[in-house]
């Protein structure tokens, strides 16, 4: 078959690792990558087509284009490249607000051509393997988890302008909302947010400091944690931990791992089982079971899988409905508990 003739709009870090997913890929043919400023790439993009803008993208008649820009762009674009007859996938968060979330989903729908939404976790075998061992504890459950980030110099500079548009428990909450949804499989009901400004280095709208907690109709509870910056703390900055009556399972990160090494945000090493049965004399029955996850993709080989599967869904015409939807659900969880945080209140949903 043709590759598909392939276009990458934002050439960040998110759209470099996309962008050599696509050259590493026989089933892409990369014919422009797009970025406001000139940027420095890696030699396996040296030869791609470099192009000053989205319209000169588009004029390249692309069969895909990948959407790696600031949030507050994404649906624009993403509704741009569907009406020209391209097939697209954007990073996450989907789009800025619940409306314009809605309406790239219509827009995929009305021109029949597939989106795909940059949900890294769904495609990780260590994330799906916590995901089925936390559903077969059974519900109610408790879900905790949190991804701070302390960062500096350049890390700081990205962090400082994704919340010109996006903060934290938006940003990277969309995800772990994603992973709590598919644990529980219940509707969530309410949600409450708090945040934080704790720098002068931002807008005094802005926080780089927020927390969640989500209520879901069959009694499960979960938190999210996130914050960027200088200031933030590295101990407990990335726990992902469910319980449930039954006993819990949790991601026990390596000694001595870095919240600045993009490798730890996906990465898991180890998953706790932990069984709560006790015999006659109040002994744990069983010992706690550790799954090691020591041969786990890193995140360019996550890219790759990603990628690997919009091709997959493109060729093999794959319905993605519930992948659409649940991508809105999330963002509408997340921007709701950004808007219970500004307007000291909770949130039903």
């Amino acid at each position: 078959m043709q590759p598909l003739k392939t276009i990458v709009v934002g050439l960040g870090q998110m759209g470099r690792s996309h962008a050599l997913a696509y050259a590493r890929n026989p089933g892409f043919q990369i014919v422009g990558l797009v970025n406001r400023t000139d940027v420095d790439l890696p030699d396996e993009l040296a030869g791609c087509p470099r192009l000053d803008s989205f319209e000169a993208g588009l004029a390249q008649k692309p069969d895909l284009v990948a959407i790696a820009t600031y949030t507050d762009s994404h649906a624009d674009l993403a509704i741009r490249a569907m009406q020209a007859g391209a097939h697209v996938f954007v990073e996450k968060p989907l789009a800025a607000n619940a409306e314009d979330a809605r309406r790239v989903v219509d827009a995929a729908k009305a021109t029949a051509r597939k989106l795909v939404i940059g949900y890294i976790l769904r495609h990780h075998p260590s994330w799906i393997e916590f995901i089925r061992l936390a559903r077969a504890l059974g519900p109610p459950f408790v879900m905790r988890m949190n991804l701070n980030q302390q960062s500096s110099g350049s890390a700081w500079d990205i962090h400082k302008r994704l919340m010109q548009t996006t903060s934290p428990i938006v940003d990277c909450g969309v995800h772990y909302l994603d992973v709590m949804c598919q644990v529980t499989d219940a509707r969530p009901t309410q949600v409450r947010g708090m945040g934080l400004r704790m720098t002068g280095e931002i807008a005094d709208t802005q926080v780089n400091y927020g927390h969640l907690q989500v209520l879901f109709d069959d009694g499960s509870v979960g938190w999210y944690e996130a914050g960027w910056g200088p200031m933030m703390s590295e101990t407990a900055f990335f726990v992902k931990d469910v319980m449930s009556p039954n006993g819990s399972v949790s991601i026990v990160m390596p000694e001595g791992a870095k919240s600045a090494d993009v490798d730890t945000h996906t990465k898991t090493s180890t998953i706790r089982l932990h069984h709560a049965a006790l015999d006659a004399a109040g002994r744990f029955v069983l010992p706690d079971e550790l799954f090691s996850m020591a041969d786990e993709p890193g995140h360019q080989d996550l890219c790759e899988r990603e990628q690997a599967f919009v091709l997959t869904a493109i060729r093999d015409d794959l319905d993605l409905t519930k992948h659409m939807e649940d991508a809105v659900k999330s963002l509408e969880i997340a921007l709701a508990a950004d808007r219970s945080m500004r307007e000291c209140r909770a949130i039903d949903l």
